[in-house]
């Protein structure tokens, strides 16, 4: 969709500050990356991040792209719910901080979050948990990368396609350059940026529209939003929940965090992460409640967040709404970009075919790995074929289904392997099933739910004893496998 002739900014203002964002990313990604020559400092920071990085990575990639467009839009479909209901979000981040210490004391050598399945669970489990991971990975690159290209085009009238690319694009090539350094940095900056931008844009929302006069307006326009009974936003406040410590359980962008910080920093940097994190939803989706009070004509839901920001504050609340969603876009595309990449390369190239693969060929591979996901999801972007968080909340089947036979590997010895994977499969289809019959919002509960009872009954009538000793696995040669 064009908007040029209803865009906040001109749009050669929008290229200018869109070509300095970009140079000043891909400037600092070769910064910090031009000593990681090594694999494990390429991949791994060398396992040395403390906890003032480690607490600002772990936000910084929690604040998506989903979370400053997808949380308005909720609150504008959901109310109260859809807005606290995101901030829940949260939840994933405490509930894994101290999986994340147990994590780093089980395995002090793994790389990926394939590692763990594989070595607890067996081949089966652990093919059947890469494709989950791949597809819910691939669904959050493609979820933000059309918002990229959203907001983009709302704020600055720059076609949908332009900016979906620009900022593909730009993480890809800092990523390239600097590996996990370049992720950790920039994120540490994207996150100041972010947390400043929000503060900003909620004094000057309430100073200038004020809590009365929004109130006001949605109790006589839109007073379901106001409504802590409605269904929907019931369901979704528990959905979401279980699909964000879903989304933190399985996914190794987070498991390469746990490997990559120092020794005892891993539940402190996440915990903390967790506690800044949990108000930032709320505001983003604060503003999208005066749109009664501002009667502004919403033509697409996921696009209310820029807009309503954009009425509010004119061009300069627009440049700064655009520099921080443009952070939380990249801090979240660079970490999912190069963790994918490792679980790419470790658990699929050099597991299934180069089992022999020397540092050199496997720094080759991640190279690739990382142009090639950068290119499909430019493909998987292009047709933008549902709504932000339709498009987020069709990986919560999968996601939800993981938590269960994660958490119960990480704490019980007899916990089933053949459960387990009985547990993924059925939970994801269960979810799948919830999803199109019912709504996006009841994917994650359902397919919790069902992987749950599939654990615990299999875990209870089967129990199967397991030698903690079997997750330290060494690397031959004493090569970082990527």
């Amino acid at each position: 969709m064009n908007s040029v002739h209803s865009a906040i900014l001109d749009p050669r203002l929008g290229w200018i500050t869109l070509a300095m964002l970009s140079i000043v990313w891909v400037w600092l990604g070769w910064f910090w990356g031009r000593n990681a020559k090594a694999l494990d400092e390429y991949v791994l920071a060398g396992r040395r991040v403390g906890l003032a990085l480690g607490t600002a990575t772990a936000m910084a990639t929690w604040v998506t792209s989903n979370t400053t467009m997808a949380a308005p839009q909720l609150a504008f479909q959901m109310g109260i719910w859809g807005m606290l209901g995101y901030s829940l979000g949260a939840v994933g981040l405490l509930m894994f901080a101290p999986l994340a210490q147990r994590i780093r004391k089980l395995m002090p050598n793994g790389y990926t979050s394939g590692d763990f399945i594989r070595l607890r669970y067996g081949k089966g489990a652990w093919r059947l948990f890469l494709a989950i991971s791949l597809c819910y990975g691939l669904g959050w690159l493609v979820s933000m990368g059309m918002a990229g290209g959203i907001l983009i085009n709302a704020l600055t009238g720059i076609p949908y396609h332009y900016g979906m690319t620009i900022i593909l694009s730009i993480c890809v090539s800092y990523t390239l350059l600097g590996g996990f350094r370049a992720v950790i940095g920039t994120d540490f900056i994207q996150s100041l940026l972010i947390l400043s931008g929000l503060v900003v844009i909620a004094w000057l929302a309430i100073d200038k529209v004020g809590f009365d006069r929004i109130h006001a307006a949605v109790v006589e326009k839109r007073p379901q939003l106001l409504n802590l009974l409605m269904p929907a936003a019931l369901m979704f406040l528990f959905n979401n929940l279980l699909f964000g410590v879903g989304e933190v359980f399985h996914s190794n962008v987070w498991w390469s965090r746990a490997f990559s910080f120092r020794e005892g920093i891993g539940f402190k940097a996440y915990f903390t992460a967790g506690i800044l994190w949990m108000p930032i939803p709320v505001v983003a989706g604060f503003i999208a409640l005066a749109v009664p009070a501002l009667d502004l004509n919403i033509p697409a839901a996921d696009m209310v967040g820029p807009m309503v920001a954009g009425e509010l504050l004119g061009v300069t609340g627009a440049v700064l709404v655009l520099v921080m969603v443009f952070s939380a876009l990249s801090s979240s595309l660079d970490s999912l970009l190069a963790a994918t990449s490792i679980l790419v390369v470790e658990d699929l190239y050099r597991r299934h075919w180069r089992p022999h693969a020397t540092a050199s060929q496997l720094r080759k591979a991640t190279v690739i790995a990382i142009i090639g996901l950068g290119i499909l999801t430019w493909l998987l972007c292009v047709p933008r074929l549902a709504t932000l968080a339709e498009l987020l909340y069709f990986t919560g089947a999968f996601v939800a289904s993981t938590i269960w036979p994660i958490a119960a590997g990480l704490y019980w010895r007899r916990t089933n392997p053949t459960g387990a994977v009985v547990a993924m499969g059925l939970g994801s289809m269960a979810g799948l099933a919830g999803y199109f019959a019912i709504g996006f919002y009841v994917a994650a509960l359902i397919g919790a739910f069902v992987s749950m009872v599939i654990v615990l009954l299999s875990t209870w009538l089967w129990p199967r004893d397991f030698n903690w000793d079997n997750l330290h696995e060494s690397h031959p040669q004493g090569e970082s496998p990527c």
